[in-house]
């Protein structure tokens, strides 16, 4: 006899399976519960300039010997998500479609066909986080509104990695995975080590956070790294908000998404970015972010730039659309490269 239990659940599935664009929670139990969401996300983008085009910008973007237009029609920041709740127990997975890169390896020639990417997937209990989500060190309240993913990330607190977490009221502390970008990563043997407090209220919230690490150069040396960070969202008027992030000290890959590097000539590059997005609601469903962000490292003196402006709205509850332009400079080396996008947002 087929265990009620496993008969809802199966339930839940199949409907899930038939309605690829719905996103609801079902009771499995009073104790248990599954949720399945995401959201399905179109883009029209134009490219202009000699940093060569992709999908979003990024800290590392390639530059060109001259200046190319390029235009893409993309689906590929489209995710799905499912959580099931046992208890205290949660268990979270996410993934989307940037399965190679930005561009998802996708075939243009024939299906655009893209590869799934593992985005989450982590185990809850109580107080305790175990798997892979966003840093620690990372406030994702703070991130700008956009149309670009991410928004301007060449300044932006932005990875996701295996850890081990644990949460105290506003604390939270936690150990997680190591790499010497630009050094001999493979000997990295010593976790990284993140404390961060944050301050929530009806305002909003701030949250300052620290980051300690050791690092393995290329010629198999090891040196220290600290840093730290200060970020979040603070209501203005209305609806209105302003977002910001403030990193400094040797951050390396935890900001701008490989705009800067940790090691560089045999020591911990030190690294200076900021970020500041101001989001205003002209009605209810229509609102427009500026955003601005830059990130220079002392060594290498590799300096990004990226600045933007949109318009949102909401068609429905779920269905939005988007139009943003902006652009994208890599300052030491004098490139940069304007952006247009058009986006279709269906949340799940």
């Amino acid at each position: 006899m087929l265990n009620k239990k496993n008969i809802i659940l199966s339930a839940c599935v199949l409907a899930m399976s038939g309605t690829a664009n719905a996103g609801y929670e079902y009771k499995v139990s009073d104790t248990d519960s599954i949720t399945f969401g995401g959201y399905i996300k179109a883009d029209v983008r134009y490219v202009d300039g000699n940093i060569a085009a992709s999908n979003y910008w990024y800290g590392s973007g390639a530059v060109l010997e001259e200046s190319a237009s390029n235009i893409n029609l993309s689906v590929n920041e489209t995710r799905f998500n499912t959580k099931y709740v046992h208890g205290d127990v949660m268990g979270f997975i996410e993934m989307d479609f940037y399965g190679d890169a930005v561009k998802g390896g996708g075939n243009e020639i024939i299906s655009n066909s893209s590869n799934p990417r593992l985005r989450h997937a982590f185990i809850k209990y109580k107080d305790v986080l175990v798997g892979q989500t966003w840093t620690t060190f990372q406030n994702t309240s703070s991130l700008a509104e956009a149309a670009d993913f991410g928004g301007p990330l060449v300044a932006s607190a932005f990875i996701r990695q295996g850890q081990v977490r644990y949460t105290v009221g506003g604390l939270q502390l936690a150990i997680e995975n190591p790499e010497s970008f630009g050094g001999q990563s493979g000997n990295d043997k010593v976790p990284d080590f993140i404390a961060k407090y944050t301050f929530k209220g009806d305002w909003g919230n701030v949250s300052v956070s620290g980051l300690a690490r050791q690092l393995n150069t290329t010629g198999g040396n090891t040196e220290s790294a600290v840093g730290f960070g200060v970020a979040g969202r603070i209501k203005t008027f209305g609806k209105d908000d302003v977002r910001f992030q403030v990193h400094g000290g040797e951050v390396g890959r935890y900001v701008g998404v490989a705009a800067t590097v940790d090691v560089a000539d045999g020591k911990a590059e030190e690294t200076t970015a900021y970020l500041v997005a101001y989001r205003h609601f002209w009605t209810d469903d229509l609102r427009s972010t500026v955003a601005y962000a830059n990130s220079e490292a002392d060594t290498t003196g590799l300096e990004s730039t990226q600045w933007s402006v949109n318009l949102m709205k909401n068609l429905t509850k779920q269905l939005s659309v988007g139009v943003e332009v902006g652009n994208y400079s890599r300052d030491d080396q004098n490139v940069e490269s304007d952006y247009a996008q058009v986006s279709l947002k269906y949340v799940l």
